[in-house]
């Protein structure tokens, strides 16, 4: 998934789907295994794209400051 593609609602709502599809326990073993490290690449992108929100933000907010 690349920054461009990459969407954060998307991604949640895929990790919703996913967590229901675990929690009715009628996963084959192996498709669970595929879903888990799908939720982990995109539990992984999530976390980075909040960092990165993050960092923009308080990078703004650093530069208001200084102007005011």
């Amino acid at each position: 998934m690349s920054e461009k593609e990459f969407s954060y609602t998307k991604a949640m709502n895929e990790l919703e789907e996913i967590l229901a599809e675990i929690e009715t326990d009628e996963l084959d073993l192996d498709v669970l295994s595929k879903k888990v490290k799908r939720a982990t690449f995109l539990i992984k992108e999530c976390k980075s794209r909040l960092r990165k929100t993050t960092d923009e933000i308080n990078g703004i907010l650093s530069d208001w400051e200084k102007d005011e």
